[in-house]
């Protein structure tokens, strides 16, 4: 729970206490948005002061990569798992009590500024009496007036019409950036890889994931990346970080021993092999480019190599270690990555 006095996200109840929880801490930071914003950048992360500004006046759940940076700028990154897993809960429970989407329910305002889709400032009894009730209405977090029935309607008639021109002009500008990303094409199935809470399976073997383990030749006292059942790997838990310039840290959240990202090992018995190292702004930076095949699988390659991620020997057992080698069209330098 922190020490008396401390910003505790655990006390948080839904997303308006968890924005009040996260002024605490700005509080308590004694930082300016701008000092907030250089902070972020020394710990290699990005966190725009307007982005931030908005974040702290609405009652939106800020997304989970924004949430991370701000937590580190204010310097309480030894406690970033506590508000990671306390707006993973809020969002669950929002989830879980939200009423089925209206017809414009897939609009989802605020997502471009580091906002999650607001889905908790409607009350669910009150949405339970309006099932009409528009994604304008709930996901601004307003709920409309009395006396404003008809102003109230003619935008959900407005929201009607423009829907559909909205879904195809979101859709023709998901193509064109995915375009743009090194390695993207317009065939089908392109899209760019999710980010946030994932696992990463070697795509011969998708009952296997990336975690933590030892090299089998015990030549390294410290974990590094190997492949392992999925449903032993349970612990740390992955995430994957958007860094900008269509890069990805990898990060793994240990209840433990913290957060550590994925950094490629650069000398040694086990070079090449990956290990999570707590200095994330030093980590290596990974871009995630879909494979030819056009499957859902990516091949992941070190930002500052040409190289790829495989599996050691292409071996497909279990405990087999993740490395960095050439890159080929071999099966084992592809990965599925799924949402959990």
């Amino acid at each position: 729970m922190g020490n008396p006095g401390e910003p505790s996200p655990d006390e948080a109840r839904d997303a308006a206490d968890f924005v009040k929880a996260l002024q605490r801490l700005k509080e308590r930071s004694g930082l300016t948005y701008r000092e907030l914003e250089r902070r972020a950048h020394r710990n290699g992360d990005v966190l725009a002061r307007s982005t931030l500004a908005d974040i702290l006046r609405r009652t939106s759940l800020p997304r989970p990569d924004v949430l991370a940076a701000f937590v580190r700028a204010c310097g309480e990154g030894r406690r970033l798992g506590a508000w990671l897993h306390a707006r993973e809960r809020i969002a669950a429970d929002a989830t879980a009590t939200a009423p089925p989407p209206g017809p414009a329910s897939h609009l989802a305002p605020g997502t471009s500024s580091g906002l999650a889709p607001d889905t908790t400032s409607v009350p669910a009894e009150v949405t339970a009496q309006r099932p009409g009730l528009e994604a304008e209405e709930t996901t601004a977090g307003v709920l409309p007036v009395a006396g404003a029935g008809r102003a109230a309607r003619s935008r959900r008639r407005r929201a009607r019409t423009l829907a559909p021109a909205a879904g195809a002009v979101t859709a023709l500008l998901a193509a064109v950036a995915w375009v743009l990303l090194p390695g993207g094409s317009a065939g089908p199935g392109t899209q760019a890889p999710v980010d946030g809470w994932v696992t990463i399976r070697p795509a011969r073997t998708t009952d296997l994931c990336l975690t933590d383990g030892r090299d089998r030749g015990g030549a390294y006292a410290s974990a590094v990346a190997v492949q392992l059942a999925c449903s032993r790997a349970a612990v740390p838990r992955t995430y994957l970080e958007p860094a900008g310039e269509g890069l990805y840290r990898i990060q793994w959240h240990h209840p433990q021993h913290g957060k550590g990202c994925l950094t490629v090992i650069g000398t040694g018995p086990v070079r090449g092999m990956l290990e999570p190292r707590n200095d994330c702004a030093r980590a290596t930076l990974f871009r995630l480019e879909r494979t030819p095949s056009g499957s859902e699988s990516y091949r992941i390659r070190p930002s500052d190599s040409s190289r790829c991620v495989g599996i050691a020997g292409d071996d497909t057992a279990e405990g087999a270690e993740a490395t960095e080698e050439r890159c080929t069209d071999a099966a084992d330098q592809r990965f599925v990555i799924r949402p959990t």
